[in-house]
């Protein structure tokens, strides 16, 4: 066995440190076991969550509340959602949410001194996650990405990886692991998705699990051209502008955004957000004030004076593609292996579109703590010497690099991954599909697929970014595969080719592989019905 600089045994391993990753620690914790949490960055700053505000499906728990909250994307996501699971994760939030409070998160109270939960500030909610993960006694190693997970013939088993500041290597055995990398926004300088590059799909893929959902990735989210922050509700108050200032007709935040895709194809686009009264322009800066700072830097006022805008892509971040999970505890294809938050499907809430920050919250706080208590009872089942399995690592057996190559003619990690965002940029590529477009990228993705198998350089020196090279060009890769297999235009997958709903295509399309990728229709199962109580 390879010998690394630290080594460590635990229960569950929880992979990730945002707050799914916080949650499923929390849960598993309080189950009794022993955790220990890896995060590429420093848990409680990294991750989309931190940096920015997000709203809450926070729904008090009447039955017509729920049924209002539940109706209210049904249509938007194609009748793929479950209501079993929404009504599980709406009681889950609701009960988060109020020990959220609990441990002191300071929710902005009314006059009436009436507590409002239906919205979190990222910074004081991830400060406040991370001081409760290390109370439960959780082991925390930051700055520690995971490189490949290990297992034996019962299952997966750990993980090992690298500390990106001391170079050290880690590995750590565990009876179980949850997953909890969150998405993949291919490095679009998006805020806070520097280290969002779907890692832990390819870690799962490997390990035998599969995808779902990955045909809704075509998520791209407002942003001025100047700043990375994508808050597309503030858009509801803006009128949109060619550059002579004449209105752009149809283009709008939520329905319209395709017409803005349309209109970037060929010049740029203007905003105003002309539309706020000064109660709206107050509760803006209150509830997103980084929102505002690249506009207070640059002397703009957004209000008044109009500013060019971008569609900056987010993939399945806001997207709801992710690993396939096989039942109520967040459970994967493999023995031991749990997804949570981003990193899993959320289909099951949201069907085919995004959930925009409350649903993928509340996601990410449910199904942390469903895959954390989940994966402690596994783990505390198995008994003593569980962590203990001489398990081998499962990168080397797939072939895809855990480690820079030497070669002198292999491409740089740098060439991949612009190579893979040239494919999943476009607008005219991705937000309007074509079979014939999605055959051609994936033709140019699987011999990138092919080039960085031989092996990759990293001339920054950073061999994490060999992994997320390979993550990225495997998630772009089964995107596609799942886009060309649904023949229709449903949720936020659109097909130019086949631009109508086909209600015989109402299932769920799984994927996986990796030398050859693969997509079918997920027909059955409890968790891949398509849920009768929906009202179509």
């Amino acid at each position: 066995m390879a010998q690394y600089d630290l080594q460590l045994q635990a229960d569950v391993l929880i992979i990730g440190g945002g707050p799914s990753g916080a949650w499923a620690a929390i849960t598993a914790a309080k189950e009794g076991a022993k955790v220990v949490l890896v995060d590429k960055g420093y848990c409680g700053t990294s991750g989309a969550t931190a940096p920015s505000g997000t709203g809450l499906w926070y729904v008090n728990p009447t039955a017509e509340e729920r049924e209002a909250a539940m109706k209210s994307r049904e249509a938007l996501g194609g009748y793929l959602a479950d209501r079993g699971w929404m009504k599980r994760v709406l009681d889950q939030t609701y009960s988060n949410t109020n020990q959220i409070a609990a441990w002191g998160y300071p929710f902005p109270l009314d006059e009436a001194g009436t507590s409002h939960r239906k919205s979190l500030q990222g910074p004081e909610y991830m400060r406040l996650m991370r001081r409760q993960v290390q109370k439960a006694g959780v082991r925390i190693l930051d700055h520690s990405p995971a490189l490949e997970l290990l297992a034996d013939e019962h299952g997966v088993a750990g993980a090992t990886g690298v500390n990106n500041q001391t170079k050290d290597t880690w590995r750590v055995d565990a009876a179980s692991v949850v997953i909890a990398t969150g998405g993949c926004a291919f490095l679009s300088k998006a805020l806070g998705t520097n280290v969002l590059t779907g890692d832990g799909y390819l870690l799962a893929a490997e390990a035998g699990a599969s995808l779902s959902g990955m045909e809704f990735s075509t998520a791209y989210s407002l942003a001025p051209a100047f700043s990375p922050v994508t808050k597309s509700a503030f858009y509801t108050w803006a009128t949109f502008y060619y550059e002579d200032g004449t209105v752009i007709e149809g283009a709008g935040s939520q329905r319209g955004r395709s017409v803005i895709a349309k209109t970037l194809l060929t010049q740029p686009v203007f905003a105003r957000i002309d539309k706020a009264d000064e109660i709206v322009k107050k509760a803006m800066r209150q509830a997103q004030p980084n929102f505002f700072l690249s506009f207070d830097r640059l002397g703009i006022d957004p209000f008044t004076q109009k500013f060019p805008v971008t569609l900056r892509f987010e993939g399945t971040v806001r997207g709801t593609g992710g690993i396939h999970i096989i039942d109520e505890t967040c459970a994967t294809e493999v023995p031991g292996l749990y997804a949570a938050g981003d990193a899993a499907t959320r289909e099951l809430i949201c069907g085919g579109f995004t959930g925009g920050g409350s649903h993928n919250a509340a996601w990410a706080m449910s199904s942390g703590y469903f895959s954390g208590e989940a994966a402690a009872k596994y783990a505390l089942k198995l008994g003593v010497g569980a962590a203990d399995r001489k398990a081998k690592g499962l990168s080397e057996a797939s072939g895809v690099p855990k480690v820079a190559t030497t070669r002198a003619d292999a491409l740089d990690t740098q060439e991949i991954i612009k190579a893979v965002q040239d494919e999943v940029f476009p607008y005219d590529r991705n937000w309007f599909r074509t079979g014939e477009g999605l055959q051609s990228s994936l033709g140019r993705l699987d011999h990138l697929w092919h080039e960085l198998k031989q092996g990759i350089q990293a001339s920054d020196g950073n061999i994490v970014r060999v992994r997320e090279a390979a993550a990225m060009t495997a998630t772009a890769r089964w995107m596609y595969t799942s886009g060309l297999e649904r023949k229709e235009t449903r949720g936020m997958h659109r097909r130019e080719d086949f631009p109508r709903i086909d209600e015989n295509q109402k299932y769920r399309i799984k994927s996986g592989g990796l030398d050859k990728t693969w997509a079918k229709p997920l027909v059955d199962g409890v968790q891949s019905r398509v849920i009768k109580e929906a009202v179509v």
